[in-house]
């Protein structure tokens, strides 16, 4: 990853992790179920329409949130890296100051 500051849209670019890609399917597939029972062609009762828009509406941010995450490892791996050099940087400036 080359940047920690990462903007909505290289933050859907990136791979997501293995256990956000199964939340964002199951939240794709809410979406479908409610749908279906909102847009169905025959009368349903009242409640069943209104559970089919609240089914919808949280399948959609499920998926959408759990496509933004993005795997801490590469952060840590970077952050380790760039304290370790860091570390070094300032015992070496230390040897060299009087």
């Amino acid at each position: 990853m080359k940047s920690r500051n990462l903007n909505l849209v290289s933050r859907v670019q990136e791979p997501t992790p293995k256990w956000f890609r199964i939340v964002r399917n199951i939240g794709l597939a809410l979406s479908a179920i409610g749908g279906v029972l909102v847009a169905a062609p025959i009368a349903l009762p009242a409640a069943v329409v209104s559970v089919g828009g609240y089914l919808l509406l949280g399948g959609t941010i499920i998926g959408a949130v759990s496509q933004t995450a993005v795997s801490a490892e590469e952060y840590g791996d970077k952050n380790r890296k760039s304290q370790e050099n860091s570390k070094e940087n300032s015992s070496g400036e230390s040897g060299n100051q009087p």
